[in-house]
């Protein structure tokens, strides 16, 4: 239960319940130690102990502390807490610790009022220990100055009640009693004071309460003689000189100003000031401490612009009639490496040609800082990698000149790091970029990108149809990149490559003049030649081989004895013919080459002949499927249809009429031209054959192994052929397949003295499986399935 609501219940008592109340009085001085007995509370109350007990005897106050608590076991009340009354009641006469004494059963509430007396325990004080009084030495006797008082915390006779003066000659003390309002003193000049024989007096004013023992309270009085302003302020120097650097902070010191007065007070006090010159205000930069004399730096400081300051300084004292001097001060300014030394181009000579000797001039480089000594020595140098470098010219001009080969076509634009530092410390530095753009030169003629170009048409081409567009690279710029085209006019066969083949200058696409046919021209080589537009123009070549691809559009032609127009073709069988019994060949050859000129046979009967016949799709052997039957008619005619392996396939027919007879005798009179031959033997026409292909590919092979040796010399100077070595494969027909890696050469050629057909067919094309195909009674030449992009050799 707090205060507050004690007294709360207390009073509630007091007014709803049938209590009685008394008053108690006692006295105790301050200070009294803890447990000291105030009085008997039960005695006071007419109370035995017993009753204290059961009536619940408890002690209530209102202070914040319990000062007073009782005893129950003797009923005594003492001292619980430190009573200090000027703690307690301060100011006040009298001082009391009010408490409730409260009793239950019934109920009844006691007022105890406890009086504190004053105890001396306080010494008197002033509120100073120094106070100062300043007197003039022209003051007459009999000034009086008042004097501050001292302070008592004790009341009454505990209080201040006089005070005292050291002994002196030059001053004394009057006392006043003022009664309830204390005692005060003055001081009195008792003697004038003269300043040069003694400037200052210490006095001791004692203050002396009247308590038992006596306290008291000393203040020190200083009493300071004034002089009359009689001497002028001296400077300790008539020029003062000092260095500060640039880098000092604001607030920095820069001196401090020394000048004397021989005079005191006003008269002796300095007060320092800057001369303002004209326009020059040294206040703008520094700042004069008026009372120290102290210069401090105001403003920013440099070198660059002021390297010193000369300033006019004023000290003046503050008597009546002020008198002042003068002297002067020189501020040196230090330099400090503060300025990074600044590069200027002062002429640069850009683009500069490719072809610029060493030593030629870019750029006119000059190198400046703004600081001195060593912080303005400057070192200047080329950063990094490049084909230039600085010449010194004199001092800090320079030159920024060639010191490599240039090629624009490698590196056109150079950043050029140059690197100023001065010679302070810290050494500062500065770098600045310079572009050089290098110009072109015609130094770069046009390049094609292979040596040698094959294009591949087909014959029969309309003239303008477009073989190629050649593309020539010219690294070079502009007019010396400007790339035109034109044919090296040389002949094929007594024929100008001009009147075959157009060249537009300067889109380089090739058009053909004229349709080229492959059984007249199968493959022709000419040159193209770039040349650039620079000065002097430089040009390239080209060599470009164009082979001539084969069209179907020649038919199969029927060789003799067949072909003669308007004969009869007739052959004669015996009826006692065997099956397998050889009738005629039919021989066919086709100007085209490849497989516009691989041949198949076919033979086609009238209905009645229930299929007696049959021919060899590849070799055009007519022969008999069966024995004769006396059913089979005696004459049969035939339609032979020669087709050959194009696309579109042409055809040539050939009708042959074939007689049975009954006896071998009448076919050896038969007045027909082809006589037939068993299959089985060996006629004069195979005995030239033989000689034929014998013959034919011994010059194959020549020609073959010629190609191989050209081909290989080929290879190594990167022109048609980029694969591995070749094989050579023999046929047991007499033909030969001439391979490489992935790159096959299939060779056909015909016994027919008429046409003899190499065909080849190169890369990229991979080689399949090849169909050994008989033609012509017995002349084989190798199929090989392949894309229409080949070469062909006659």
């Amino acid at each position: 239960m707090g205060t507050e609501d004690l007294w709360i219940y207390i009073v509630a008592m007091l007014l709803f319940c049938d209590c009685s109340a008394s008053q108690f009085s006692y006295s105790i001085s301050e200070e009294m130690n803890k447990g000291t007995v105030v009085g008997n509370i039960a005695k006071d109350l007419n109370l035995n102990l017993q009753e204290l007990h059961n009536r619940d005897l408890r002690i209530v106050s209102s202070h914040s502390k319990k000062y007073i608590e009782v005893d129950l076991r003797t009923g005594n009340l003492f001292v619980n807490d430190r009573i200090d009354r000027e703690e307690l009641c301060p100011g006040a006469a009298q001082c009391f610790v009010r408490i409730q004494a409260v009793l239950s059963n019934p109920m009844s509430v006691h007022r105890i009022d406890v009086h504190v007396l004053d105890v001396n325990d306080n010494s008197p004080k002033f509120e100073e220990d120094l106070h100062i009084l300043k007197i003039s030495e022209s003051v007459a006797p009999g000034e009086k100055y008042f004097l501050p008082e001292a302070v008592d915390l004790d009341m009454g006779g505990n209080s201040v009640k006089t005070y005292t003066l050291s002994p002196n000659e030059y001053f004394t003390l009057d006392v006043q009693n003022g009664g309830e309002h204390g005692v005060s003193a003055e001081l009195v000049l008792h003697k004038a004071l003269d300043r040069e024989q003694q400037p200052i007096h210490e006095l001791t004013l004692t203050a002396l309460d009247g308590g038992k023992p006596i306290r008291s309270g000393v203040l020190h009085i200083q009493v300071v003689v004034m002089d009359v302003n009689d001497n002028t302020p001296v400077f300790s120097k008539s020029l003062y000189k000092v260095r500060v650097s640039e880098n000092a902070a604001q607030g920095s010191v820069v001196i401090k100003l020394n000048a004397t007065d021989l005079d005191e007070g006003l008269n002796g006090k300095i007060a320092y000031s800057l001369i303002k010159r004209g326009n020059n205000d040294p206040a703008n930069i520094f700042n004069l401490n008026a009372e120290t004399g102290e210069i401090t730096v105001k403003g920013s400081l440099n070198y660059e612009e002021t390297p010193a300051y000369e300033v006019r300084i004023q000290a003046m004292d503050q008597g009546l009639s002020p008198r002042s001097a003068h002297a002067k001060l020189l501020i040196e300014i230090a330099d400090v490496n503060d300025n990074a030394p600044e590069i200027t181009v002062t002429s640069l000579m850009t683009p500069v040609k490719e072809n610029a000797e060493l030593g030629t001039i870019v750029a006119l480089v000059t190198v400046s800082d703004k600081d001195g000594g060593n912080n303005g020595v400057t070192n200047c140098k080329v950063v990094g990698s490049g084909p230039f470098k600085l010449k010194s010219n004199y001092k800090n001009d320079y030159s920024l000149v060639v010191d490599g080969a240039l090629d624009r076509e490698n590196v056109s634009l150079y950043n050029v790091s140059i690197l100023a530092t001065d010679g302070g410390s810290p050494p500062l530095s500065t770098k600045r970029i310079i572009n050089v753009h290098i110009s072109d030169v015609n130094d770069n003629p046009p390049r094609f990108m292979e040596p040698v170009i094959n294009v591949y048409v087909k014959e029969n081409t309309p003239s303008g149809y477009s073989l190629c567009s050649m593309n020539a690279v010219d690294p070079d710029l502009d007019a010396n990149a400007k790339v035109s085209y034109a044919l090296l006019d040389n002949a094929h066969r007594n024929i100008p490559i001009s009147s075959l083949l157009n060249i537009n200058s300067e889109s380089g696409d090739i058009v053909s003049l004229q349709s080229f046919d492959y059984e007249k021209l199968k493959t022709f080589q000419f040159k193209v030649q770039a040349t650039d537009s620079g000065v002097p123009p430089l040009s390239g070549n080209v060599t470009v081989n164009v082979f001539i691809l084969d069209e179907n559009d020649n038919s199969p032609t029927i060789l003799a004895p067949y072909s003669e127009h308007g004969s009869v073709n007739s052959e004669s069988v015996p009826y006692s013919a065997e099956a397998g019994y050889f009738v005629a060949k039919i021989r066919a050859v086709d100007a085209d080459s490849g497989y516009n000129a691989l041949l198949s046979y076919h033979l086609s009967e009238p209905k009645g002949n229930n299929n007696l016949f049959r021919i060899g799709t590849s070799t055009g052997e007519i022969r008999t499927k069966r024995r004769m039957s006396d059913n089979d008619l005696k004459s049969h005619p035939l339609m032979v249809s020669v087709c050959d392996n194009g696309e579109a396939s042409l055809s040539a027919t050939v009708s042959l009429d074939v007689m049975v007879l009954e006896s071998t005798a009448d076919i050896h009179h038969t007045q027909f031209r082809h006589v037939p031959i068993k299959e089985e033997s060996f006629s004069d026409l195979h005995l030239y054959l033989l000689i034929a292909i014998v013959a034919v590919s011994l010059v194959f092979l020549l020609s073959l192994v010629t190609l191989v040796v050209f081909k290989c010399h080929r290879q190594t100077e990167g022109h048609f052929d980029r694969y591995g070595a070749p094989m050579i494969t023999t046929h047991p027909d007499g033909s030969w397949s001439y391979s490489k890696a992935t790159q096959q050469y299939d060779v056909c050629f015909s016994s027919d003295t008429l046409k003899s057909d190499m065909v080849v067919f190169p890369t990229p094309f991979p080689p399949v499986e090849a169909e050994l195909i008989s033609i012509n009674g017995g002349d084989t030449f190798t199929r090989t399935q392949t894309l229409p992009n080949t070469e062909k050799v006659g």
